[in-house]
């Protein structure tokens, strides 16, 4: 290194080689060479994305509970030690409540994570977001993004007016899984109360507990510990959906005992382009909205079945009037393990991307 670099850089800038892997070492004189100060390392970029949420809330007075007010700025203000982690850059996408979160926003969400994927100093993108949709965001992203690069969504339980805000402290461990390349190739992940979930899986599970978010059926793919972040497990397939725009048209109708299908009927006439029904079990419909329910698959738009249980599969199974076999021989599709809100998001995104019927059902059929 010269006089002349180390006077505009600093005495504690020191020469750094980096070629096309993370890992290799160029000779001090490629081209490719970079100068690198921060008390002579260089910490990974993570850009941060705010949209609002809890963690970005604390109590107004007037209103009489919490909303969405804190800057990007003001919550990093609150998360002591990050500059060890991560050189973080900062974009304010929003400042919305989760349910104020609607599919064409989570749409155009994605599109500024992609933009900031597409700056290669950038190691990974964090999200942070109200919890009442955060999954939702999260598989849309997972669908739509094809990068190897972490993308995580975080948020919190409790506003910065209580005790015990948990936003500080998960946003630091998003940010730190960023910035980790263990948890490349793993797909967009919930990165909650130090546990890494797929964004496939991950579900909100109580209304109010820290502990709220979780994989039911198949666990964490790992953890974050006080030094580092540890992969357990990882996916064993990520489905993408080259989706540009989405089709909104798609309702949710959930069945229970004795449901007349009056709802079905109503949005078929409606004019929706897809039908997520919500049944029971395994899959099954009750047989007094069984009309209803084949009448909407000859109507030729997809109608895919999930199940109103929180844990396990929806399977063909059972062979009775009104189960999984039945309405799978209709042409009825079963959405594997997906829950109704996330089948209905992946059903947007597939219309959306000009899918065909048969399409469609091999999608549901392969992934989750």
């Amino acid at each position: 290194m010269t006089n002349d670099e180390i006077g505009r850089n600093g005495p504690n800038a020191r020469r750094i080689c980096v070629g096309a892997a993370h890992d290799r070492r160029l000779w001090p004189d490629d081209g490719r060479c970079i100068l690198a100060a921060m008390n002579g390392s260089m910490k990974p970029r993570v850009a941060i994305v705010f949209t609002g949420g809890t963690i970005s809330m604390r109590l107004d007075p007037v209103a009489g509970g919490a909303v969405p007010v804190l800057s990007g700025d003001e919550i990093l203000a609150q998360v002591p030690g990050l500059e060890q982690i991560a050189e973080v850059a900062t974009t304010d996408f929003a400042r919305l409540p989760g349910p104020h979160i609607t599919p064409a926003r989570m749409l155009e969400l994605s599109r500024v994570v992609a933009s900031q994927l597409a700056d290669e100093s950038v190691k990974g993108v964090v999200v942070t977001h109200g919890t009442d949709t955060l999954e939702e965001t999260a598989y849309l992203l997972d669908l739509v993004l094809p990068t190897e690069q972490p993308v995580v969504l975080v948020g919190a339980m409790r506003n910065s007016s209580e005790l015990g805000w948990d936003g500080p402290a998960n946003l630091r461990s998003a940010v730190r899984v960023a910035a980790d390349l263990a948890v490349r190739g793993l797909g967009v992940l919930v990165v909650m109360n130090d546990q890494l979930l797929a964004a496939s899986e991950a579900t909100k599970t109580h209304a109010e507990s820290l502990e709220t978010f979780q994989s039911r059926d198949f666990g964490p793919l790992g953890i974050v510990d006080k030094d580092r972040v540890i992969v357990s497990r990882r996916r064993a397939a990520r489905e993408h959906i080259p989706a540009t725009r989405l089709d909104e048209r798609v309702e949710i109708v959930k069945l229970s005992a004795g449901s007349d299908g009056r709802l079905i009927r109503r949005s078929i006439e409606d004019g929706v382009r897809g039908l997520i029904i919500e049944g029971l079990g395994r899959g099954n419909v009750p047989i007094t909205a069984l009309g209803e329910v084949e009448g909407a698959i000859q109507s030729g738009i997809p109608v895919v079945i999930t199940s109103r249980c929180p844990r396990g599969r929806v399977l063909d199974t059972y062979a009775y009037e009104g189960a999984g076999k039945q309405l799978k021989r209709w042409g009825a599709i079963l959405g594997g393990s997906l829950p109704s809100h996330k089948a209905r998001i992946k059903l947007m995104l597939l219309l959306g991307a000009e899918r065909t019927l048969e399409e469609i059902r091999a999608s549901f059929g392969v992934t989750d």
